[in-house]
């Protein structure tokens, strides 16, 4: 019968999450809980403060097949290895959990699992050095003494690498910490050995094994997981329940429960599909989210492009279900040619902005090998430049909803057909539509970018459309200082004082330089190569036109009129190029 049962111990939540009797429902959010909340839920059990009562749903007969399921988190890699286990079929009644699945998988983490997340200073790149595994490691020798932090016992995901996963480990200040899974097999006294006798074998002290027999008493005596069980087996009903708990606090965004209801009403596993899609978008070097890939979905095929619950309708989600590989296909090949335009996360500043680009390719039906076929190459060099100018114009910024909206009406007015009639990509035609969401060109704009420092994000975008014509898919190319860096430190006090290290590292004093070239030029100075440059050049007119370099005296004492007639060559450059 639904209501609020008999609470239970924690141990009996995990033997039963271990037992698969508690399974994640698909339209459940991941683990999302970082180390220090982790640890802040193992002190507020020892100081016996409550941690909230939960909501399971008892699911039996069909239910079990219809929907999908999800076992807990064994280990977790931020970033990495964050995605639950699919449960197979099971023919025994379970509990889904609604509410408190991040609760009882730190729960389940700190007893029974691992935790890593990212080392600082390593290299993002997944490894285990620069995500060493860690396990949960309690203090039996002091408590904390910060009277500001109002936590009393000393819990740490502590990095195996570290401790050595031993039960005791002592650190640099020689201080014990115990392990905390390890109170497991004391109290069922696994291998013959319990409390009583590690004790006594380690020469704990009294006041350490109180510490410990207090973990114990929590963990397995202490009725600690209060919850409320649903009975009913009307998935709506569920559903509604769970986007209603979640939709009132500020732990779930607005598309973690639309997903969620995405989820629910797909009878492939949507979770899986759309995670896989993130992961392999994030492996060619963007980053993109749920969020983006729902608000795909509705660029694509609804009035609305906000997000709103009463959009992903039972209806809506299955109809982008059975459309599911051919826009899974078409975001892939969206980023396969944002790759091939040397673009990347760090310098692709509106992903917002490429939602144009993937109604076109999806819509037509061409985004088998559009990246790279010669068919299109003159819509990809469209593209190209009309995604560069809205970026760096700031079209899909504060109101890109709005902006989203405007922009689709360069193919279509008909969201009933979702008809698209141009024969190419109509990247002057979605500028008129959104003409009061892009900056104004003009000379304030244009200073605006030409400030933009080397490691901006926007300095890629604005140095690639001054140098259009290198080939960004096969080759690797430089951000490079036309006057070396190592020159500026050396240049007259006059020169710095009226030439400040901003504008020595900003685009006036850059230019996009294929990586070879970039180590071979080095630190010379940038009269030494040109000259050089020239010399192997059948024509030095054509040299410096592409490269964008005023013919002057190039020596590092005459910067400033360097920079005032680059600068000058540059704004007319951009002023033709967004116009």
């Amino acid at each position: 019968m639904s209501g609020f049962q008999q609470p239970i111990t924690i141990y009996s939540a995990m033997r039963y999450i271990e037992e698969k009797e508690y399974l994640i429902p698909a339209f459940q959010r991941e683990f999302v809980w970082n180390q220090e909340q982790i640890e802040g839920l193992f002190d507020s059990l020892m100081q016996a403060y409550p941690i909230g009562s939960m909501l399971f749903w008892r699911v039996k007969g069909n239910i079990k097949t219809d929907f999908r399921f999800y076992k807990f988190l064994d280990y977790y890699v931020e970033g990495y290895h964050t995605h639950n286990e699919p449960q197979g079929t099971i023919a025994k009644d379970f509990s889904a959990i609604l509410d408190g699945q991040q609760r009882l998988t730190a729960l389940h983490i700190g007893l029974f699992g691992t935790y890593a997340c990212h080392e600082y200073k390593k290299k993002w790149d997944y490894s285990p050095n620069s995500y060493p595994e860690r396990k949960l490691y309690f203090c039996i020798t002091k408590t904390n003494t910060d009277k500001e932090n109002d936590r009393e016992y000393l819990f740490s995901l502590m990095k195996t690498n570290d401790t050595g996963s031993k039960d005791l480990y002592v650190d640099d200040s020689g201080e014990t910490w115990f392990r905390v899974g390890k109170i497991i097999d004391l109290h069922l006294s696994n291998g013959n050995v319990d409390l009583d006798d590690f004790c006594e074998y380690n020469s704990i002290s009294k006041d350490s094994k109180k510490m410990i027999r207090r973990l114990e008493n929590r963990i397995f005596t202490d009725l600690t997981i209060n919850y409320y069980l649903e009975e009913d087996q009307s998935p709506d009903k569920v559903v509604n329940i769970f986007t209603r708990i979640n939709s009132g606090g500020t732990h779930l965004s607005l598309y973690d429960i639309l997903f969620s209801i995405t989820v629910a009403n797909w009878k492939k596993d949507a979770r899986t599909e759309i995670n896989g899609l993130i992961d392999r978008i994030k492996n060619k070097g963007f980053s993109i989210g749920v969020d983006y890939v729902l608000k795909a979905f509705l660029f694509l095929y609804h009035r609305k492009v906000k997000y709103a619950i009463d959009s992903f309708s039972s209806s809506f989600c299955s109809m982008i279900e059975d459309k599911w590989e051919c826009i899974r296909d078409s975001i892939e090949s969206l980023f396969d040619l944002l790759l091939s335009y040397g673009l990347s996360s760090s310098t692709l500043t509106s992903n917002n902005a490429t939602l144009p680009i993937l109604y076109y390719i999806y819509h037509k039906g061409i985004y088998a090998g559009f990246a790279d076929s010669v068919a299109f190459a003159e819509d990809r060099k469209t593209i190209k430049k009309w995604l560069y100018s809205v970026m760096l114009r700031r079209g899909f910024g504060g109101q890109s909803d709005s902006a989203l909206t405007s922009a689709r009406k360069a193919f279509t007015d008909d969201m009933d057909s979702c008809s698209i009639s141009c024969a190419s990509f109509p990247g002057e035609e979605i500028n008129r539509q959104i003409n009061r969401h892009l900056d104004a060109v003009d000379d304030e704009l244009i200073d605006n970018l030409l400030s933009t420092q080397k490691d901006n994000g926007r300095c890629f975008p604005i140095l690639s459309m001054l140098y259009p014509n290198l080939d960004y898919k096969n080759n690797n190319f430089h951000k490079d200082h036309l006057h070396p860096a190592a020159f500026y430190d050396n240049l007259p006090e006059q020169i710095r004082k009226e030439h400040p290290w901003s504008d020595y590292n900003s685009i006036v004093n850059l230019q996009m330089l294929d990586a070879n070239e970039n180590e071979s030029k080095s630190d010379r100075s940038l009269a030494e190569w040109v000259q050089n440059e020239i010399s192997k050049s059948a024509n030095a007119v054509s040299f410096y036109d592409s490269h964008i370099i005023p013919q002057i005296d190039l020596s590092p004492e005459n910067f400033d009129e360097f920079y005032q007639k680059r600068k000058k060559m540059l704004s007319d450059r951009l002023k033709n190029l967004l116009a």
